[in-house]
């Protein structure tokens, strides 16, 4: 009877060490698999947050200062090339002709008023006769004319108007603090950057585009 109870009690010691072995084994695995499970779960937005910025933001547009953060591009605002004639609210086309003198035309189908018109940055454009290859310009004195090469003249903001029109100041250029617009008089002259104001009508242009 007593060796029964001693090998019993044994098999029930026995069985009581192995049930706690288990019990810490499964304590023991828990966090593990709640550490991993909580790793799983994050890592995809991990993996998003990472590829996102390195595919939203092109590497040519890319700085030291911007590294690791998330930049917006403007990629759209950049490099867009539109073909156009301006015409001015006093009814002319704008034209840049072969010695680069800038006026107005009257004629529908000139050849020197075919511009291309590109984004150099954002808001602000370069505007060139195909026909000519000269590049519509102001210098610092409120010159309009036509440039050979692209320079700091060359830099033009456009913006449109409330009615609709665009409006073309120099970049670079200011007379006594205000902005210098290009814009044709009523015989189709260019006007000095001076005497021009945004809201008058002879520097507004409607920009129309023109069929290949």
């Amino acid at each position: 009877m007593c060796k029964w109870i001693l090998i019993n009690g044994a098999s029930a010691s026995s069985h009581l060490r192995c049930c706690c072995l288990l019990l810490l084994f499964l304590a023991s695995s828990v966090p593990v698999t709640c550490h991993d499970l909580s790793q799983d779960m994050l890592s995809p937005e991990a993996t998003n947050s990472s590829s996102s910025s390195s595919s939203s933001f092109p590497s040519s547009f890319s700085s030291p200062s911007s590294a690791g953060r998330h930049v917006r591009s403007y990629n759209h605002l950049q490099g867009d090339v539109r073909k156009r004639k301006l015409y001015s609210y006093n009814k002319y086309f704008l034209k840049i002709e072969k010695n680069g003198k800038v006026s107005g035309t009257k004629k529908e189908n000139c050849p020197f008023s075919i511009l291309e018109i590109t984004s150099v940055e954002i808001g602000v454009v370069a505007v060139k006769s195909i026909k000519s290859n000269y590049y519509l310009a102001m210098n610092k004195k409120g010159k309009v004319y036509g440039s050979k090469e692209f320079n700091i003249d060359c830099k033009l903001k456009e913006r449109i108007e409330e009615n609709g029109y665009n409006t073309y100041a120099s970049l670079n250029w200011k007379h006594n603090g205000r902005q210098m617009f290009v814009a044709l008089n009523g015989r189709g002259a260019t006007k000095r950057g001076q005497k021009t104001r945004r809201k008058n009508t002879s520097a507004h242009f409607l920009p129309m585009v023109v069929m290949s």
